[in-house]
């Protein structure tokens, strides 16, 4: 393979956002042979973000440093962001030399995608630091993306709202229409393992599970034609309440205590731990916020983007 040359005369230096994202609706379509399972999902990324900073180092290798990250563990070889860099050299030919410096805001195993999303943000900009074209390489940086995540190619090609099917990695764009809603994220302090809540899910009905995807396609046409909340707040799920909830008492109290402010819609992000309730406008989402956090919880206001 011909080596990708990062060329005299380039950046040493790239600095990358690693934003959030919530899911607005999410059912479990049914599981698959190699062990995954099928979604029918709506991302939305949303201002809460990492950061990272890639430096060209003349010394040889990946190192990754981790500033932040409340119950992160493990060697850096293990963080998303140093795997997402070998592929990267791997796939492109070019020797490894670089320091990442990742800088966590976004709470882990919180169902935010913050892992995947630092992912993504190391890809795109090793892409910049090295010369490598995104689009001339989409299908190589796509296949990198869902071999670290089935979450990775939202936060590497996606727009801001997308939905997503087969394990979450087939995207398709969506362009809200109107004013968005205010966002009040709720972070009950610890995390949520994903594995086991897959793990946990229970056979469901196919009725129950086509008419939720009726729901879906509701709530993509409600919000591309900028209807207002009021008319598709009712639209929202998420399957993984089910196994979550039930064992995780401070998720339970966090959805609880959004439900008992006044928020009319209220859900669990991805495979939790993170809630969140849409508002119609700021100082709605603020009143909100404010009775959040006298539970002690982490509160975010951040909005769509």
């Amino acid at each position: 393979m011909k080596a990708a040359s990062a060329g005299p005369g380039k950046t040493r230096t790239v600095r990358v956002s690693a934003p959030a994202k919530i899911n607005l609706f999410l059912e479990v379509t049914g599981k698959r042979s190699d062990g995954y399972h099928d979604l029918a999902t709506l991302f939305a990324r949303i201002s809460l973000a990492d950061s990272l900073t890639l430096t060209r180092s003349r010394r040889p290798g990946v190192r990754l440093r981790v500033r932040g990250g409340r119950f992160l563990s493990g060697p850096p070889e293990d963080n998303l962001v140093h795997r997402a860099a070998a592929a990267f050299f791997s796939a492109f030919g070019i020797p490894p030399a670089v320091d990442i410096e990742l800088m966590k805001k976004i709470p882990v195993g919180a169902g935010l995608g913050g892992g995947s999303s630092d992912a993504a943000a190391a890809l795109s900009g090793l892409c910049r630091l090295y010369g490598v074209s995104m689009e001339r390489n989409r299908s190589r940086l796509e296949g990198m993306a869902l071999a670290l995540g089935s979450d990775v190619p939202f936060f590497l090609f996606g727009g801001p709202f997308a939905s997503g099917s087969g394990r979450g990695e087939i995207l398709s764009p969506l362009e809200p229409g109107g004013r968005l809603p205010a966002i009040v994220l709720v972070y009950p302090g610890s995390p949520v393992p994903t594995g086991p809540v897959y793990r946990a899910l229970r056979p469901v009905p196919a009725g129950e599970v086509a008419a939720n995807l009726k729901k879906f396609r509701r709530l993509v046409k409600a919000i591309r034609s900028g209807a207002p909340l009021e008319r598709w707040a009712h639209l929202l799920y998420n399957r993984l309440e089910e196994p979550v909830l039930p064992a995780h008492p401070a998720v339970r109290r966090a959805r609880a205590g959004l439900v008992s402010s006044g928020a009319r819609a209220v859900l669990m992000s991805g495979s939790g731990a993170s809630v969140f309730a849409l508002a119609e406008n700021g100082r709605e989402a603020a009143k909100i916020a404010k009775i959040s956090k006298k539970t002690g919880n982490r509160v975010f206001l951040p909005v769509f983007c």
